[in-house]
């Protein structure tokens, strides 16, 4: 894989070092980390909806957090008896404990989450000001007014 180094830009620009750190973080594997499986979807011009596969864990194990632009969902299961006399012979549902990080956008907000069937959606609306967005200005048409000299013919 292809390594690009941004030092040099650094010195020639002010305010874009996150830019230059997420170009560098996508560049880099997240650790062979897939659990658990997400989707990222867009619901409209301005709203998308994260979800992710959470089988097995109820509501009160999962923690959401929104801080700086970093969405971070936890996940971590409480160990429950299977009933006395019970042992797991296979165990295919993963309920090992989890942290996934996503990067928000300026201006991205979290609207709600909710988990249903085993999927926890999450949704997010993004809210620029009204002041950051493009405006449009009116020309005003400058008043017609002509200049006449006057000459003297003798």
């Amino acid at each position: 894989m292809r390594h690009v180094d941004f030092s040099p830009l650094y010195r020639s620009t002010v305010g874009f070092d996150r830019l230059f750190t997420l170009l560098d973080s996508l560049g880099q594997p997240e650790n062979g980390q897939s659990y658990p499986p997400y989707n990222i979807e867009r619901t409209g011009e301005d709203s998308y909806r994260i979800t992710m596969a959470v089988a097995g864990f109820a509501d009160s194990d999962i923690d959401i957090q929104s801080h700086r632009n970093v969405l971070s969902v936890k996940g971590e299961r409480k160990e429950e008896g299977n009933g006395e006399g019970s042992e797991v012979i296979y165990r295919g549902i993963a309920g090992r404990a989890f942290e996934r990080r996503f990067q928000l956008a300026d201006h991205v907000e979290v609207v709600g989450a909710t988990l249903k069937n085993g999927l926890l959606h999450i949704d997010l609306k993004r809210n620029v000001p009204e002041e950051l967005k493009p405006r449009k200005i009116a020309i005003a048409a400058a008043p017609a007014k002509a200049k006449q000299i006057e000459t003297s013919v003798n």
